[in-house]
């Protein structure tokens, strides 16, 4: 069984997402499936079929959940240091050719997004970038095409 690793602010929002499908939308959607077969024949019944749906969705989303925070590793950011480029890091990028900075933080798949300036550990730029050393110049192959940085900041918070 493979570990996924995360950060204590990920895995605590996994758990919250679970909590919240189990005690909350489950009971939500149980009450709507109710309420559905009330109204008489199963068979030509739009609501009973798209809570039907939704119960699916939902319980196929907890089991999910349920599997990636039993294989979670917890990494706790702020007991790292260095100025090497690992999981958990938050990197500030000169890109070469623009002089353009910009800082991302290497956290683990089910935490990642972009606006929020986290990136996956699986990511084209994660994978470049992870075990360089600050002041290194690194190449990315992005889908705008090959893009030079310069790695001007590593740092744990």
């Amino acid at each position: 069984m493979e570990k996924i690793p995360m950060t204590a602010g990920g895995h605590a929002a996994l758990e919250s997402e679970l909590k919240q499908r189990q005690q909350v939308d489950r009971q939500r959607i149980i009450a709507a499936i109710s309420e559905a077969r009330a109204h008489g024949d199963l068979s030509e019944n739009a609501e009973y079929h798209a809570a039907k749906e939704q119960q699916a969705l939902n319980e196929g989303r907890i089991a999910d959940l349920e599997d990636k925070l039993s294989r979670a590793e917890i990494i706790d950011v702020a007991k790292l240091s260095g100025d090497t480029v690992k999981f958990g890091a938050t990197v500030t990028l000169i890109d070469e050719d623009t002089e353009e900075e910009k800082s991302w933080q290497i956290v683990g798949d089910m935490e990642a997004d972009a606006k929020a300036g986290r990136i996956s550990i699986s990511s084209p730029m994660a994978r470049a970038l992870i075990g360089k050393k600050l002041g290194t110049s690194v190449e990315v192959v992005t889908p705008k095409g090959a893009r030079s940085y310069e790695i001007a900041d590593v740092r744990f918070a």
